[in-house]
């Protein structure tokens, strides 16, 4: 089955017809199909598998299937809804209407239109909830130019897709790799890509320290910034600005609910990601913003399309799909929900 396949949820208290609509929709329309008796029954399946769609009966037992769109519409309004009965009734029709369903369909239902119902609203349906969440602030942190690119360009550019705000804090302009000034206009190229806002300190490259000026330059743009996700370097990792910048960054952010650290190409075999996100569609954009890094990429092979592109076609073997950014997650007391939702439903 597909990762992207719709989940619906139908509720009825007749088990033959459930278990026809869910037998249609799983074989002609591809779906995922959860079952529910009644009101009760549903709503405490709507809060586990959260469907993408549900299709209730309105006589049920308990909870009527017009009481039970009413909570849905409370708890999660952005689901759509299809009631459908036996009884074809103009009053019934306007209930179900006035009640905020979606839908009305009755029985004895028409298979065709059924799955086509079904596969119009679900895509309506993940619309609104996209168009419905709250955006995320995102700060992305690496210690040199193309730090971030390469460890978390591909989610980057999913947060831009998903309309979240996208800084980037590069702590020095990386004079020990190549020069300066040419560095500094690669960074703000790859920036422009990616519509991200840029603050490109100078600290010094190979002695950034982890402790107090480092703590403090990261709190002052956390403060102005103001993120929800942060990204930065591993303090599993070979080069000494890339732990120092992680220690120092764990400090400064210790108020932002979510703290993830990517992969660089120092990084050690410690390296442990706990979350593999799929880039599949983004990876070509990916590719894009480390061609902004000309300076480097004739003696980094690790900037190479092709080791790039391997190196996120084996992270795929634990995310799925054919590209994988890994993250060790610090803390995450709130969802990486816009890119991670994007990146769920890639065809």
């Amino acid at each position: 089955m597909p990762e992207d396949a719709p989940r619906v949820l139908v509720v009825d208290d007749d088990p033959d017809v459930a278990l026809l609509v869910k037998t249609v929709l799983e074989r002609r329309a591809g779906c995922v199909v959860d079952l529910a008796a009644d009101g009760q029954a549903a709503i405490e399946r709507v809060a586990a598998v959260r469907p993408d769609l549900v299709i209730t009966d309105i006589e049920m037992p308990g909870l009527s299937g017009l009481e039970l769109l009413a909570e849905l519409r409370r708890l999660i309004p952005s689901v759509p809804v299809v009631v459908m009965t036996a009884h074809v009734s103009v009053d019934y029709a306007v209930s179900a209407l006035r009640a905020q369903a979606d839908e009305f369909l009755t029985k004895p239902l028409d298979n065709v239109r059924l799955v086509e119902t079904v596969g119009r609203l679900v895509e309506e349906g993940r619309r609104r909830r996209e168009a419905s969440r709250p955006k995320d602030i995102v700060l992305a942190i690496g210690a040199h130019p193309d730090d971030v690119e390469i460890g978390v360009g591909g989610l980057l550019a999913a947060h831009a897709q998903a309309g979240d705000d996208v800084t980037i804090l590069t702590l020095s302009r990386g004079a020990r790799g190549g020069d300066a000034d040419s560095r500094q206009n690669e960074s703000l190229a790859a920036a422009e890509i990616l519509g991200a806002r840029l603050f490109l300190k100078d600290l010094i490259d190979t002695e950034i320290s982890g402790g107090g000026a480092t703590v403090r330059l990261i709190e002052d743009v956390v403060r102005e910034v103001q993120p929800t996700i942060v990204y930065t370097h591993s303090q599993n990792d070979r080069h000494q600005d890339h732990r120092a910048v992680s220690e120092a960054t764990i400090v400064a952010t210790r108020r932002v609910g979510t703290v993830a650290c990517y992969q660089s190409p120092s990084s050690t075999i410690d390296f442990r990601p706990t979350r593999f996100v799929r880039i599949d569609q983004y990876l070509p954009q990916k590719l894009r913003l480390l061609e902004c890094f000309q300076s480097q990429t004739a003696s980094r092979d690790y900037l190479n399309p092709d080791f790039v592109s391997a190196t996120a076609r084996y992270w795929s073997r634990f995310g799925g799909g054919i590209a994988v950014e890994p993250l060790e997650v610090v803390r995450e007391t709130a969802e990486f929900v816009g890119a991670h939702e994007l990146t769920r439903r890639e065809s």
